[in-house]
């Protein structure tokens, strides 16, 4: 198997607790199990200690660490917990990190982004506004990346800048789950209008109220859509 799939296969098995925290794994086994090449299965070892998921110990091998110890703003962490049986959970969570994090940057935004910055917010306003009409969920999905990854570099916070990935998969695991409705809902649409709008005036208050509602409403809809019987994990 190649170096991706084997760390797919890998993490989400970590991720979803299939191996749980202490849990030993050695390079031979890996090897075997998956039919990998030595390189391959150390490489795969190396990026999940970078990522915080394991440990190795010398003598001993490599060990599953405890989900306290994981770097959960890790995107490939995010996408496994969303690809399987703790992805409720994990949307909560996540939710809560937009709902701290979005609506700040969004008054900031306001406050520090460059006139091009505003300019381009409102573009993809509109062009968010016209995939949502045609229904096509792709370019939407496109447009609502890009509109979050903006106003978070715009706030001028590079912290803040920085969760744009986190974000981004955040939307995309939506759309792939089909935790979005078949057509994205106006008043969504609208006020990601209305928080372009507010930035480029350089109203500060209202471009955070604005997307203050927009993830309260994300948290809304996505507990209705579980509710009624939205694709589960496979």
């Amino acid at each position: 198997m190649r170096h991706e799939q084997v760390l797919d296969a890998l993490g989400a098995a970590i991720a979803n607790g299939s191996l749980v925290p202490g849990t030993v794994l050695r390079s031979e086994d890996l090897q075997e199990r998956f039919g990998a090449s030595r390189t391959v299965a150390r490489e795969v070892v190396r990026v999940l200690e970078t990522m915080q998921l394991t440990s190795s110990k010398r003598r001993v091998g490599v060990i599953v660490r405890e989900p306290a110890e994981w770097n959960h703003y890790d995107p490939r962490l995010i996408r496994w917990q969303l690809d399987g049986p703790a992805r409720p959970a994990a949307l909560a969570t996540l939710n809560e990190l937009r709902s701290a994090i979005e609506p700040c940057a969004a008054r900031y935004a306001a406050l520090r982004a460059t006139p091009e910055e505003r300019g381009r917010l409102g573009a993809l306003g509109e062009r968010l506004a016209r995939t949502a009409r045609a229904r096509d969920l792709s370019a939407f999905l496109g447009f609502d990346i890009a509109f979050h990854d903006l106003l978070l570099t715009a706030s001028r916070n590079p912290m803040f800048g920085q969760l744009s990935e986190v974000v981004a998969e955040v939307l995309t695991g939506r759309t792939g789950h089909g935790l979005m409705p078949p057509e994205p809902q106006p008043e969504a649409v609208a006020l990601h209008v209305a928080v372009a709008a507010a930035v480029a005036a350089g109203d500060a208050d209202r471009a955070e109220r604005a997307m203050r509602d927009i993830v309260v409403q994300a948290r809304d809809e996505i507990a209705a859509l579980v509710a009624e019987g939205a694709p589960e994990a496979e």
